[in-house]
């Protein structure tokens, strides 16, 4: 014959009922807290679309810079001899693209401002197989490019080779300590695209910089709550599974 358990003998919810609900506030706030990661990045994504297409700001030893992510500007002046290479990998663009890619460096060059300010520029982006090829630029230029700050270094970051002026982070002071340039402006500029962008350095092309930007918090919040939503059902399967009548004799 067939019987309800007592309560003594059915599992006891309490705890699972507890843990669930920590579980599925951590999941919910996790979910939250994406959700409004995105909505900074995208705000963050405007203003530096923004920026990027505002006319270019004339650098000057006087200082007043924009500011250095994606401010676009202006430098009168000349080169200075010798070049360093930063090692980086370009991933391939969209169908259709047309862009240098793989494995190369960034070329950086020294350029002294006509008010006598030094800083260091990013011609752009060279393959690794062509980069022998690639000689110092000389005389006088004007250059339009985006500001930016040092990159930083993490502990995956292999060791810089300053005596073959090769680079693994853009680190303008670094740089131009191995190029024997002496005090240098704490940003560099990097060169705007010109032409086609398969010529080699082949300067920034800053709407695809842009786009590269990570922005996944829609699908990590979606994903952090469709956990929760799990948790939730595996909890009222086992609640459901703990309170069914059991078999006895």
């Amino acid at each position: 014959m067939s019987e309800q358990a007592s309560p003594a003998a059915r599992p006891k919810l309490l705890l699972p009922a507890a843990l669930t609900v920590i579980g599925v506030g951590v999941l919910f706030y996790l979910g939250a807290w994406q959700w409004q990661r995105m909505d900074e990045k995208h705000a963050f994504i405007t203003r530096l679309e923004t920026q990027a297409k505002a006319a270019p700001v004339a650098l000057s030893a006087t200082g007043g810079w924009p500011k250095l992510d994606l401010s676009r500007a202006t430098a009168k002046g000349s080169y200075l001899d010798g070049i360093a290479g930063v090692r980086t990998t370009i991933a391939a663009g969209p169908p259709g693209s047309r862009q240098l890619s793989g494995f190369g460096r960034w070329v950086f060059q020294g350029f002294r401002l006509d008010d006598g300010m030094t800083i260091l520029v990013n011609r752009g982006f060279v393959p690794e197989s062509r980069f022998t090829t690639i000689v110092p630029a000389n005389g006088t230029a004007t250059i339009t490019g985006y500001l930016r700050a040092p990159e930083a270094r993490n502990s995956f970051t292999p060791a810089d080779l300053p005596q073959q002026r090769e680079f693994y982070t853009r680190d303008p002071v670094a740089i131009a300590a191995a190029l024997g340039i002496g005090t240098i402006a704490p940003f560099y500029l990097e060169a705007e695209r010109q032409g086609d962008g398969l010529t080699p350095p082949a300067g920034v092309d800053v709407n695809e910089l842009i786009a590269r930007i990570p922005d996944n918090h829609l699908q990590y919040a979606l994903t952090w709550w469709g956990l929760a939503l799990t948790l939730i059902g595996v909890f009222g399967a086992y609640a459901w599974q703990a309170r069914r009548p059991t078999q006895g004799s």
